[in-house]
């Protein structure tokens, strides 16, 4: 089977440099996949679950925003945070997702409810991996 190559870039350092079989990116108008010769594009990430398949292996990470391109076999993720398993605290992604479904569910005027959703978004991605 033919690899994809995967790179993921945070400002401050390459994250993960790795040949794929294929991966599965939460994009911002639902998750997709990506395989060998896929077609090239860009899109947007919105926070959710990156799952990375390699040797009948499954990696995920939690992966909050960012921008993803795909250009001969190589896809590139743009990204602030992006996390593994072990580098969540699940017992504060769950307060945090109360404290996002709280926000959410109040009805007041003040609230950034786009905020409000990442917020609830990014909890429940790191929930679901850890």
């Amino acid at each position: 089977m033919e690899k994809l190559k995967l790179k993921i870039i945070q400002p401050q350092k390459i994250f993960l440099e790795l040949e794929v079989d294929d991966v599965i990116i939460p994009g911002r108008d639902g998750d997709f996949g990506v395989f060998y010769g896929h077609t090239p594009f860009i899109s947007v990430i919105r926070p959710g679950v990156l799952e990375i398949y390699n040797n009948n292996e499954l990696t995920k990470y939690a992966l909050h925003d960012g921008y993803v391109t795909v250009e001969n076999n190589l896809i590139t993720i743009l990204c602030e945070v992006i996390e593994s398993a072990d580098q969540i605290d699940k017992s504060r992604a769950e307060l945090a997702l109360e404290r996002a479904e709280k926000r959410i569910k109040s009805n007041q005027s003040d609230i950034d409810f786009r905020r409000a959703e990442n917020a609830l978004k990014r909890a429940v991605a790191r929930i679901t991996i850890s």
